[in-house]
């Protein structure tokens, strides 16, 4: 026995065998194999033994790559214990109980792992998924969106290139690059999930969207795709003094296309309440109310739609950041940044 209790003898026979027995086991998996290989390259997160996924997994995707580059396609604990900052065990015996790897014990424990024939076909798998461009994306923006949570949840700004230093800047196996970031980040920021804050380094922070998806545990596609059926919505609006909406107090609409007006009437409807509070000049408050009236019209249709209610939404915006600076302005800002919010899921 060595001193650190590994039966030297039984080492020795298992490293000579590792290069003959691997030789033929790439040949063996593939021919037992064949349609799991090839079905598994096209999948978004494609279940290994035990239903797990490695290429979602930084570590244990990067060891099996490792052992794959090795002689004999193994390596002892105190090897991989240098490579990798996590410690070895646990990545071992999680390798082990999904068929991926074979391991080496003495009395005092594990001491060595190689490939298995399944090891070995995930292996080809990941190199195949890391030239997968959408799914690397995918994968960009929900471990980036998870971390956001978990780091700055309180919505305080963040850096997000801290980001890169993370187990989870790895898809397959490979490193997320800045490009790919940089491109997450702009899908994030379009569907809402991250607000840009403009600092030195530019930041980002939560919203409320990335809260609620989140929370929801499904994928930042998930929360992107949620369907949006045709429903009925009643929807109060306010008095607006006559300006807009007149006697009409409620409206209810049967709308098949998914569009929910509610928002956009809500606007108008708060147009024509503030409109002679906002310090404009007549002409411009005029204009204003013209627009809300347009807003309100298409708003309560039968059949909204989206691109003029976005164009009439739009405008008002505008308007009211052009030619007003009170609260009331402000609030009107921030209903029609929600409104025209609704029209991008």
């Amino acid at each position: 026995m060595a001193p650190n209790g590994i039966n030297k003898r039984e080492l020795d026979k298992w490293a000579r065998n590792l290069v003959k027995e691997t030789n033929k086991s790439l040949e063996r998996a593939q021919r037992r194999n064949p349609p799991r290989v090839s079905a598994q390259f096209d999948a978004t997160a494609s279940a290994i033994p035990g239903g797990e996924v490695t290429e979602s997994s930084g570590y244990p995707a990067r060891l099996l790559l490792w052992l794959e580059t090795r002689t004999g396609g193994g390596a002892s604990i105190k090897q991989i214990e240098q490579e990798f900052p996590e410690s070895p065990v646990p990545l071992a015996l999680q390798l082990e109980q999904r068929g991926l790897v074979k391991a080496l014990r003495s009395a005092s424990g594990l001491c060595a792992i190689h490939l298995s024939d399944e090891g070995l076909v995930e292996v080809h798998r990941l190199k195949e998924l890391q030239k997968n461009r959408a799914a690397r994306l995918r994968h960009t923006m929900d471990a980036f969106h998870q971390w956001l949570f978990d780091t700055a949840g309180d919505q305080k700004p963040i850096n997000p290139v801290l980001f890169l230093a993370t187990p989870a800047v790895y898809f397959a196996g490979s490193e997320i690059t800045r490009t790919e970031l940089h491109e997450a980040l702009a899908h994030l920021t379009q569907h809402k999930l991250i607000e840009h804050i403009d600092t030195e380094p530019p930041t980002v922070a939560i919203t409320t969207q990335c809260v609620s998806c989140a929370l929801s545990g499904g994928s930042v596609q998930d929360h992107i795709n949620q369907p949006r059926t045709g429903t009925t919505y009643n929807t109060f609006l306010p008095n607006a003094k006559g300006v807009i909406i007149g006697e009409q107090q409620h409206f209810t609409q049967n709308n098949s296309d998914g569009v929910d007006p509610t928002l956009f009437a809500q606007l108008a409807g708060y147009i024509g309440q503030v409109s002679t509070t906002l310090g404009m000049s007549e002409t411009d408050r005029v204009e204003l109310e013209r627009v809300a009236q347009d807003l309100h019209t298409e708003a309560t249709s039968g059949n909204p739609e989206p691109g003029r209610l976005r164009q009439f939404a739009t405008r008002l915006k505008d308007k009211l950041l052009e030619g007003a600076t009170t609260m009331a302005a402000t609030q009107g800002v921030q209903m029609a940044e929600q409104a025209l919010a609704g029209l991008m899921q």
